[in-house]
């Protein structure tokens, strides 16, 4: 009998990948997303897309129902609004737990991110915090993972700083000294995979990578694979939120025509280091070998 799997946000960057590995397994897999995209992927299973408004329970359940496990990887950026951080990762989320546990879904894996806490002092860490909360008092036996910043050739780190690099001179970055913990995007899919088969034990896990590097070292390290000379220069925290503000305002005075580069809670978030905490759960619990950030980025970045 084939198996179905939902997976919310399925045809994103994440999603694509975690898509690709349960169908090389024989699953049926439900893209739901606000906007459902048509895939192509090699395996035994099939891949087919549904819409889905994670805003609506009978949207929620419709894409859900009769599945033996469900993903969620939806995650915004937006801080307010229908898909705001509330909306989506909160509210959204807690949609998605108590849809999963009456229908009698077997699996739910939900995706995080480091940092996440109710008590955060970042709006975004405090809705991924809220979601977690809520979906394990739903669904207590749920596989939540929480991936540092993901990297591979669609990401929007690496891609995004490189573009910034093509003419000019300097590189500025926010927070030069904050560390992070980059994770392959394959190797969160492949944890994804792990946890919908039922051989990973429920609870939280924090996924990085075997590199530990600041963002100015990420930065150089970018830089030495594209072969450019830029001098990354590190913007004071004070001045970064007076930079956030002034962006924030336009993008309000334009009516969101002007969105902003940086946002005061992206600042405040790289105040805090983005690694792996001590004594959590990991790639290496579930058996998985973190691809290291040389073995990937040449393939991409040049």
């Amino acid at each position: 009998m084939t198996q179905v799997a939902t997976l919310f946000g399925g045809s994103g960057f994440v999603g694509r990948y975690i898509a690709g590995r349960l169908a090389a397994r024989g699953w049926e897999v439900r893209l739901a997303s606000r906007s459902p995209k048509q895939m192509s992927l090699s395996g035994a299973g099939s891949v087919t897309p549904v819409a889905c408004n994670i805003n609506d329970d009978a949207s929620v359940r419709a894409a859900m129902d009769g599945a033996n496990a469900v993903v969620n990887c939806v995650g915004t950026f937006d801080k307010s609004g229908e898909n705001g951080f509330q909306a989506i990762q909160n509210l959204g989320a807690a949609r998605i737990g108590r849809a999963a546990q009456e229908l009698s879904v077997a699996r739910l894996v939900h995706l995080s991110a480091i940092g996440a806490d109710p008590n955060s002092p970042t709006l975004y860490g405090q809705s991924k915090g809220q979601g977690e909360q809520a979906i394990l008092s739903a669904f207590p036996d749920a596989v939540i993972l929480r991936p540092s910043v993901i990297f591979g050739p669609e990401d929007q780190f690496f891609n995004r700083f490189a573009a910034m690099t093509r003419i000019n001179p300097i590189l500025p970055v926010v927070g030069a000294a904050t560390k992070f913990q980059c994770v392959y995007v394959d190797d969160v899919a492949a944890a994804v995979e792990k946890a919908v088969m039922g051989e990973a034990q429920p609870g939280i896990y924090e996924l990085g990578g075997p590199d530990v590097k600041s963002f100015g070292e990420l930065m150089q390290m970018m830089l030495d694979v594209l072969g450019r000379k830029r001098q990354i220069v590190n913007i004071p925290f004070p001045m970064a939120h007076l930079m956030a503000v002034g962006m924030e305002v336009g993008q309000t005075v334009t009516f969101g025509l002007l969105p902003p580069q940086i946002t005061q809670d992206q600042v405040n978030s790289l105040k805090s280091d983005n690694v792996v905490g001590a004594g959590m759960m990991t790639l290496e619990t579930l058996g998985i070998t973190p691809t290291p950030l040389a073995d990937v980025l040449p393939g991409y970045l040049r």
